[in-house]
């Protein structure tokens, strides 16, 4: 994809169970920027070059998602639960010669990013996460209002093969119809990007992938939280949220996260859900600040 061609050098790493596609640039300490649901690490085609003169910048596919491998989802969807796919970017980072860096992530990234500071604190010096709340306040704090505004969390994680089918016959249409609608008048998308996200979501493979995330979510994902209840985030944890989003609207952001993390600061953008694309300045102006080296 040549949004980011000039500037960044592809790779393909062997992290042992999956094979993780990524992009690199920059130089500095080591930033790894994780992308959410259903896009791939091009969300930050426009934040990522205004990082580089400062971090060496990593942008990655999750495994399921983009061009990373897309392991066949068994019982239970272990090979898409949040440990997995956390342990799959420490052993990227890793390889690329970085034992500890920072951690930016949106929506499923930023859940990635959560699980990774839990599991491997030695590996994250800081975190960043993009309009989400923790998984287990979320499925603790469902009403009408949420199973509306989340439809698609308890849709996609349904089973025998619906959510799969469904998809499979318009997957333009859910990409374009996901995103169109959660879009509050900062930048447009990039119609490149965009169909982009098309082409890897339109894989019968990342369809199936990608409701293993989240029936991973539901399932063993919880398992995971509920055992590290009494556990928060070490690392100093930035949370940023748009304002005009369905997060922004439903919870107050701040306050939850103070029960996860133990050096937690945030503040709303003036975006909808997509704050990388809609307000890419705002979003590397509060990374830069956040990640400084001191």
């Amino acid at each position: 994809m040549s949004l980011l061609a000039d500037s960044f050098t592809y790779q393909d790493i062997d992290t042992g169970d999956a094979r993780i596609h990524c992009a690199v640039g920059g130089e500095g300490p080591p930033l790894l920027l994780l992308h959410g649901y259903p896009q791939t690490h091009l969300i930050w085609h426009r934040v990522a070059p205004l990082l580089t003169a400062g971090h060496t910048v990593v942008l990655a596919d999750l495994r399921g998602y983009g061009d990373s491998d897309k392991p066949a989802p068994t019982e239970g969807d272990p090979e898409y639960t949040k440990r997995a796919m956390a342990a799959d970017q420490v052993s990227l980072m890793r390889q690329l010669g970085f034992d500890r860096f920072g951690v930016v992530g949106h929506d499923r990234g930023g859940r990635v990013g959560h699980r990774m500071a839990l599991d491997a604190p030695d590996a994250v010096e800081r975190l960043a996460v993009l309009d989400i709340v923790p998984t287990r306040y979320a499925f603790e704090h469902v009403d009408a209002a949420v199973g509306l505004g989340y439809f698609h969390w308890f849709f996609l994680a349904a089973g025998h093969g619906i959510p799969e089918r469904l998809l499979g016959a318009e997957p333009e249409f859910w990409i374009r119809s996901r995103m169109n609608s959660r879009h509050s008048g900062g930048t447009a998308f990039d119609p490149a990007a965009v169909d982009e996200y098309v082409r890897c979501f339109s894989d019968p493979a990342s369809i199936a992938a990608s409701c293993a995330d989240y029936r991973a979510a539901a399932g063993a994902d919880l398992v995971h939280d509920n055992a590290d209840v009494d556990r928060r985030i070490e690392c100093p944890l930035l949370v940023l949220w748009g304002e005009h989003s369905f997060v922004g609207a439903t919870y107050d952001v701040p306050d939850v996260w103070q029960g996860y993390g133990v050096d937690v600061t945030g503040r709303a953008l003036p975006s909808d859900h997509y704050l990388p694309e809609e307000q890419p300045e705002l979003v590397a102006a509060a990374v830069r600040e956040f990640f400084k080296p001191t």
